[in-house]
């Protein structure tokens, strides 16, 4: 089997193509064989207010191209200079790695990994956000 293998919790809703889908009492798995199929677990979804750091930015952005709202071709360089200048701020090994395999992600369109790597920043970003303003 090839594609996307969603799985489901009960009542999980997920956005393909732009339409809502909740899923049923049950825990499911869901087999995507479209490969150009724009998917967003809403529970992933980042609203707009809360793009407001940069690695959040990043993710929205991306967000955008699997919501469909960004045409991929159109936002890739972007992307990727984006996640370089992440890495100009996280120096750390562990950063650089995430960064690292976020932007390999992106080469290869994989841009549901791309921001579930980056949001595995979320956490060092907020410690670093309250040093630099507390």
């Amino acid at each position: 089997m090839s594609g996307l293998v969603l799985k489901l919790s009960p009542k999980e809703r997920v956005l393909i193509n732009g339409a809502v889908i909740e899923n049923g009492d049950r825990r499911s798995r869901l087999a995507i064989m479209t490969p150009d199929a724009n998917i967003l677990r809403l529970r992933d979804a980042i609203h707009p207010e809360d793009a407001k750091t940069p690695v959040r930015r990043v993710c929205y952005a991306i967000q955008l191209v699997l919501t469909g709202d960004s045409e991929p071709d159109a936002v890739h360089l972007s992307l990727l200079r984006q996640i370089e200048e992440l890495s100009q701020v996280f120096t750390d090994n562990d950063s650089r790695i995430v960064l690292g395999d976020a932007s390999q992600a992106l080469i290869e369109m994989q841009h549901y990994r791309a921001m579930k790597l980056l949001k595995g920043l979320y956490p060092r970003e907020d410690r670093l956000m309250a040093v630099r303003l507390g």
